[in-house]
């Protein structure tokens, strides 16, 4: 064994185990990128950025200062004008 101990073939399960570590760590970080708020692929709403004309919206919606028909409405045209 060449006084080293487990000779080379004992460390061949620990290379396969650190090599499928680096490659988890590797697809993590991509998946974290991809999710961070913010990122290009999500519209602002999901992102947690809401549009300040939506809140005021809903708010009137909610205070009963406009109707159903009409909230939907403007929702749509806040949500049309975003994109």
């Amino acid at each position: 064994m060449d006084g080293y101990g487990w000779g080379a073939m004992g460390w061949m399960p620990f290379m396969g185990i650190f090599w499928l570590l680096i490659l988890v760590l590797i697809v993590a970080a991509v998946a974290g990128v991809m999710r961070a708020p913010g990122s290009a692929q999500e519209p602002p709403e999901k992102a947690g950025r809401r549009s300040a004309g939506l809140e005021i919206l809903e708010e009137r919606y909610a205070r009963g200062e406009i109707g159903r028909d009409e909230y939907l409405q403007k929702k749509r045209d806040i949500l049309e004008r975003g994109a």
